[in-house]
């Protein structure tokens, strides 16, 4: 919602953030303060440390960072307002005490951006006067970090940095390798420098393919990724899971209709008509509440 809704790009635009990237950057990165590109870098895991660098920290000249926060809740939840039916907003809300239970149950313990997005979750999300809408924007949007900053530590266990991961997500997932290439700023030099050395690993076949290896490495990771992830929804029993997948689910799939997305894209997100499938290649793009283990992520 935050990067590719036509509302929050306009907002972003508004705040003085002009071209998709420095929005992207900065809006993702503004509950962590004024930090500069390499705690960026860091944090994110997966972008060319230059094309961080272009727009961070040059954002913050344009907006501080608390200002922003408040610009892109209140550009989401609209956003949320006209892309969802009246229905599908009031299953979402009424999915509110649930949201957060889960968000209270998240372990931040090394989870820079879950943390920084559950301090802001009360204290601004909940001043919006947005219906609510800007609210679950937030609680979901922490559920995602967390997810997402579980997912770095599991790919460093792996000895797998960002580069590797793009090129083992196109290996196993079916994104085509240039778009994650592209998207992320590595040139083609490096790609090939870190493609050769996952083959010299036993990760790929040379002509870039998974090797057994590489799918259960892969498979290894995603597992990881799950069990870390379990700690927000442990408290809920099965039906309070499903009531929550469902209201998630219910939007998602109107967003989906409405075009905002597009597929294939970078963070391996499937339509929203396959969400909560037990495939692999969509666990770490749909919702974790559709069951326990394995988990899978919240759309940002």
């Amino acid at each position: 919602m935050t990067y590719f809704a036509p509302e929050c790009r306009t907002a972003l635009r508004e705040a003085g953030l002009h071209g998709f990237w420095p929005g992207y950057f900065a809006a993702r990165a503004a509950p962590m303060g004024p930090v500069g590109a390499a705690v960026v870098t860091a944090a994110f895991s997966n972008f060319e440390p230059a094309m961080v660098a272009r727009a961070v920290p040059a954002c913050w000249d344009a907006v501080p960072p608390a200002t922003l926060c408040r610009v892109r809740a209140i550009a989401a939840a609209e956003a949320l307002g006209e892309l969802c039916s009246t229905e599908a907003r009031s299953v979402l809300v009424g999915a509110l005490p649930l949201l957060r239970r889960a968000v209270d149950a998240c372990d931040t313990e090394g989870r820079v951006l879950a943390a920084a997005n559950r301090t802001l979750w009360p204290s601004i999300a909940t001043a919006l006067g947005t219906g609510g809408l800007g609210e679950a924007w937030q609680a979901c949007t922490v559920l995602r970090e967390h997810r997402g900053d579980g997912h770095v530590a599991a790919l460093v266990c792996a000895g797998l940095g960002g580069i590797e991961a793009h090129l083992l997500a196109a290996a196993t997932k079916g994104i085509p390798a240039e778009v994650l290439r592209e998207s992320r700023g590595w040139s083609l030099e490096s790609w090939e420098a870190a493609r050769a050395a996952l083959t010299t690993r036993g990760v790929l076949h040379a002509d870039g393919r998974a090797s057994d290896s590489g799918r259960t490495l892969h498979a290894e990771v995603e597992a990881l990724t799950d069990r870390l992830a379990e700690p927000a929804t442990a408290g809920l029993s099965d039906g309070a899971l499903a009531e929550l997948h469902g209201a998630l689910l219910a939007c998602a799939t109107e967003v989906a209709a409405a075009g905002v997305i597009r597929y294939p894209n970078p963070m391996g997100l499937p339509p929203a008509s396959m969400a909560g499938s037990s495939s692999i290649d969509e666990k770490s793009t749909a919702s974790p509440m559709a069951r326990r283990s394995p988990g899978v992520t919240p759309p940002a």
